[in-house]
């Protein structure tokens, strides 16, 4: 398969070497490019003002990877791959591997979800990997299973977002596989109030990590449902959070479309009509 390899962690991350260098090794056709240094947590953020250079990178990844570091942002990367830099569009889009967990609201601030969303916004099947800590260090056993993955991926009805999170924990030790919904990640923001060297003050934020409580387990389900039907559903998948607490790779389908469609109607039967002058 031709495979595009971005991250937001920059083009030297352990992460990123481990998974490209495993899919060219089974034989893929794989190119990487990722920004020149860490970009964590920018989002889906492009740049529009300043020009985006991209320069080739010679031995740091397997003889057959062709990988380019570029000055962009994790989204700017895909979109000038597919644009600029790849002679033809590839099978997939593989963004990774994080080092640090993508779970739950996680996503809305991943440069590492938003390289593959990217992707799945040219309708290329598209996957997120994440290991879920900042300490752990063994990115190998996601590697493999994306090397698995990857060879369903175009098998499916449509192109999908897939987000995975892989636990820090020896193969030997990973509990399974499971399709899980987004569970919630919230963050007490901390801004720490410091003093410069010329006297002037900034702020440097740090977060603390909230577990989900099992009050908010329902959080996001349609409204649709009837509460035997949000019993059964949460029953059937359990969230992101929760399972990769116990052991399991996550992996959550993910879509750009943000419209929450079982509030439609009710918000068009709510707002003030607009009055004749």
């Amino acid at each position: 398969m031709k495979l595009l390899i971005s991250n937001d962690d920059g083009i030297f991350a352990t992460g990123i070497r481990t998974l490209a260098n495993t899919l060219a090794s089974k034989g893929h056709d794989v190119s990487v490019v990722c920004p020149d240094r860490e970009r964590s947590a920018t989002g889906h953020g492009i740049t529009m003002h300043r020009p985006i250079r991209a320069e080739q990178v010679p031995s740091v990844y397997h003889e057959s990877i062709q990988a380019w570091a570029c000055s962009g942002t994790p989204a700017d990367c895909v979109k000038l791959a597919l644009d600029a830099l790849l002679d033809t569009a590839p099978d997939c889009v593989l963004s990774g591997i994080n080092h640090g967990a993508n779970l739950g609201n996680d996503v809305l601030y991943s440069g590492t979800v938003s390289a593959a969303m990217e992707g799945l916004l040219e309708g290329i099947p598209s996957v997120a990997l994440s290991l879920a800590s900042f300490h752990y260090s063994d990115f190998q056993p996601a590697a493999d299973y994306a090397c698995q993955l990857v060879q369903t991926l175009t098998q499916l009805d449509q192109p999908l977002l897939l987000n995975l999170n892989i636990p820090p924990i020896t193969k030997s030790k990973i509990q399974g596989i499971t399709v899980t919904r987004l569970g919630i990640r919230r963050y007490r923001d901390l801004f720490e109030k410091r003093i410069d060297p010329r006297g002037k003050t900034y702020y440097w934020l740090a977060g603390e990590v909230l577990e989900e409580s099992d009050s908010e387990l329902s959080h996001g389900l349609p409204n649709s449902l009837n509460q035997a039907q949000t019993i059964d559903f949460m029953n059937r998948f359990t969230t992101d959070v929760k399972a990769i607490k116990a052991g399991y790779i996550t992996v959550t389908p993910l879509h750009y479309d943000l419209t929450a469609y079982s509030d439609l109607a009710s918000l068009q039967s709510h707002l003030p009509q607009l009055l004749p002058c």
